[in-house]
This record gives C-alpha cells, structure tokens and sequence, in this order.
C-alpha cells in the first residue's frame, strides 16, 4: 500500500488550503484504518490535524476544527483535506498517513510543503 500527497505548494493568506492523498494498494473503505492528516510546521513537532474512517465517519483536532474539512472520493480511492483561512502559520509538511486501531502510524507519505505566504 502507498500514499501519495498532491496539492498546490504555494497559498495565499486568506485562501483554502486543498490537498489530495491518493491510496493505491488498499481502500479506504474497506480497510479498517484511520485516515489521517498530519503537518510539520518548520522546526516545530508534528501535529495531528483529523481522520476519516473507513465509514466515513471524520474526527478532527479541536484547535482546527473550524477551519478543517476531510473528505473522501471512493470512485478514485482518495481522501482530501481543506484548511480554510489560512495564515502563514499553516506553512507546514503535510503528510497522509494510515493509523491502525491502535494507534499506530503505519503508512506515510512522502510529505508535501505547503507554504502560505502572498
């Protein structure tokens, strides 16, 4: 199984932030897994950001909350993540990654920076 990250590198302040993993090997609707977005912003640790489940249920961190949406596309076997109004310190690696039941990160993607600045 391998995930891969896609988004757009560069936002500005004030847009939404959309990014892409993209499972292959596996299903996100079968596979019994959580999920899972994570970000490192630059010199800080990594921070948990939400998950979708194979049901489809979401969970997200309180301190995003509001600005965070994860979704699913079955027909391609993706999962997706929307920030909204970002701010330059959502400049971060994001990464998707697979969490088992319990509590493993199992499976990570590659990463992919995301810079916000205009």
């Amino acid at each position: 199984v391998q995930l891969q990250e896609s988004g757009p590198g560069l936002v500005k302040p004030s847009q939404t932030l959309s990014l892409t993993c993209t499972v292959s090997g596996g299903s996100i609707t079968t596979d019994y897994y959580y999920w899972s977005w994570i970000r490192q912003p630059p010199g800080k640790g990594l921070e948990w950001i939400g998950y979708l489940l194979f049901s489809g249920s979401t969970y997200y961190s309180p301190s995003l909350k509001s600005r965070t949406s994860i979704s699913r596309d079955t027909s391609n076997n993706q999962f997706s993540l929307q920030l909204s109004s970002v701010t330059p310190e959502d400049t971060a690696v994001y990464y998707c990654t697979r969490r088992t039941d319990w509590g493993a990160y199992n499976l990570w993607g590659q990463g992919t920076q995301i810079t916000v600045s205009s």
